[in-house]
């Protein structure tokens, strides 16, 4: 049996290592093809617990950590993901960023992904935010570690309520599993209105929403 428990401020550092190590296993696989290493996921795991107005979910089977996601204001989230919203002249503290969520392939198909969502919105409306947005790796179609038969998430995303911004760009820089260094990948943003409007939230006519 899964459970599903929000962690916040200094009760995340117990479970940082066990996110570092989920973190490196299942970023490993395409799309992201992520060569991580403990050290730094430690250090980028402390910075985010750090951040004011964070959350990290996890999904525990036996309080093992077998899944977790994360949330934050998205004022204190990296420069890198701050930039495309500045530029558009949006106001950040109406924006909920969530960054990684990240499931053992043995717990796939159960609904955590919806669970994961569920709780990270709701943390969201907590801080009174009125936009959740995340942002995802692109790769071409033909890229050579594609596995057969690959299916990207947006169709999922989509069901979520969640509208892909291609306006809405950055990139950001790691080692891949078949390179030699890091390289800069191009991320998209998707986003969704937490108030239930149908009008996409953040045109770019008009950023302020």
């Amino acid at each position: 049996m899964i459970k599903i428990r929000t962690v916040t401020g200094a009760a995340m550092t117990t479970w940082l290592d066990e996110a570092a190590r989920l973190r490196i296993l299942v970023f490993r696989d395409f799309p992201y093809l992520y060569d991580g290493h403990i050290d730094y996921e430690r250090r980028y795991l402390a910075q985010f617990a750090a951040a004011a107005d964070s959350a990290l979910i996890l999904a525990l089977a036996d309080d093992q950590v077998v899944g977790c996601a994360t949330a934050m204001a998205m004022r204190g989230a990296d420069a890198d993901f701050r930039r495309p919203f500045d530029a558009a002249g949006a106001n950040t503290d109406d924006i909920c960023y969530f960054g990684e969520s990240v499931l053992d392939a043995r717990y796939r198909g159960q609904g955590i992904g919806h669970q994961f969502f569920d709780a990270r919105e709701q943390h969201a409306r907590q801080l009174g935010a009125k936009v959740t947005t995340f942002c995802a790796v692109q790769r071409p179609d033909n890229h050579p570690l594609r596995p057969p038969g690959y299916r990207p998430l947006d169709a999922f995303w989509h069901k979520r309520g969640y509208q892909r911004r291609d306006d809405l760009t950055t990139q950001f820089t790691w080692k891949d599993i078949d390179q030699p260094s890091e390289t800069a990948k191009s991320m998209v943003f998707w986003l969704r209105a937490l108030t239930g409007q149908q009008q996409r939230p953040m045109s770019a006519s008009n950023p302020g929403g």
